[in-house]
């Protein structure tokens, strides 16, 4: 088989990872951490662009990797135009947006942007990003809120749940596209989605607004209480925003944003720990519980996956209130490297067409 290296890039909001693959097996993985000091000399994300490409070019030459074979470099997908889910080649249209994102600044912006101008620099190499947070396969009934002057959008961790979902289908001899399931992320932010048939047609906009409240997040509050703090005089629409997304669930109620420790402190005895923690795991089963109708129950599996998923103690919640739907399947951690890397290899190999962002 003819040697082929992929070179994935993450960018996140405090370090960028990255990792070349030798066709399946990654051969090096790095996280570059970034002090606040460093990103505070830049005024906006995308100013950060040749900081952390430098660093990226200094790690891979540290390690001795060899462009010669890099066929691609796979970019995290940033906050563009809604599109489908697959993997797309970076084009004019897609640095535009990336540039000037329509759904603001985010450091995975900077994935595609990397990948381009190394790819650039490379005899033969290309640019793909793939599955970015924005990808929209939602059905035209998951759109309808409840008042025209507010429109359900598709916001959620895209690149890990489908490749769990295909992970899955993989492992029970299936195909992701005959399969209607629930998957489950859980992390920092937490997203809920109905995949019918290889297709997300709806989920919880996991970024600052519905669902189960997160370590980070609080969820869908009470409206009525919102509106009137909105209007109180207490708080800046910054601080409202960050006690929606940042400051809100776990940290606003326990003070960390760790579930691990939260964990441990149930573990301990401690009742106030419980009562959070148990609610949180209370929120994901009613969202996995209103995502089974819209697949009208019929569900082939509850998938739960992301950080969250590696405390046993919290998915034991989840499960008991949602086994009798479906059979559930725990698959921890989010290896969004790999997913990159195996979407590119995809493309190399045919199995999968590029699409082209417009």
């Amino acid at each position: 088989m003819e040697e082929v290296r992929i070179l994935a890039i993450n960018p996140g909001s405090t370090s960028t990872k990255i990792a070349v693959y030798h066709n399946e097996d990654p051969i090096f993985v790095k996280s570059i951490k970034h002090s606040t000091e460093e990103l505070d000399q830049y005024d906006t994300v995308a100013d950060q662009m040749p900081f952390r490409k430098q660093l990226i070019i200094d790690e891979l030459n540290e390690a001795e990797i060899s462009d010669e074979h890099v066929k691609v470099i796979v970019g995290r997908g940033g906050l563009v135009k809604p599109i489908e889910s697959g993997i797309y080649e970076v084009n004019d249209a897609m640095k535009h947006d990336l540039q000037n994102s329509p759904l603001g600044e985010h450091a995975s912006n900077l994935g595609g942007l990397i990948a381009d101008e190394i790819a650039a620099s490379l005899p033969d190499a290309r640019a793909f990003i793939t599955n970015p947070v924005v990808v929209d396969e939602f059905d035209e009934i998951a759109r309808i809120s409840g008042h025209p002057e507010f429109k359900r959008v598709s916001i959620f961790h895209a690149l890990n749940q489908k490749a769990v979902a295909r992970e899955h289908a993989k492992r029970t001899l299936t195909k992701y596209e005959d399969l209607n399931l629930v998957v489950a992320h859980l992390g920092g932010g937490i997203s809920v989605g109905a995949h019918k048939r290889g297709r997300v047609v709806d989920v919880n906009q996991a970024l600052d607004g519905e669902g189960p409240f997160s370590p980070e997040r609080a969820g869908s509050v009470p409206v009525g209480e919102l509106i009137k703090l909105c209007f109180s005089g207490k708080y800046t629409q910054k601080e409202i925003k960050k006690m929606i997304t940042g400051q809100g669930g776990m940290v606003a109620y326990l003070g960390t944003n760790s579930a691990y420790e939260v964990e441990q402190k149930v573990l301990a005895g401690d009742k106030d720990a419980e009562l959070i923690y148990s609610a949180m795991a209370y929120q994901v089963s009613k969202e996995i519980g209103a995502m089974s109708t819209v697949l009208s129950g019929d569900v082939d599996g509850i998938l739960i996956t992301g950080g969250i998923a590696h405390n046993r103690w919290f998915v034991e919640q989840v499960i008991s209130r949602v086994e009798r739907i479906a059979p559930v399947h725990v698959y921890p951690g989010e290896d969004e490297m790999k997913a990159l890397a195996m979407n590119a290899l995809r493309v190399i190999r045919g199995e999968l067409q590029l699409k082209e962002y417009k």
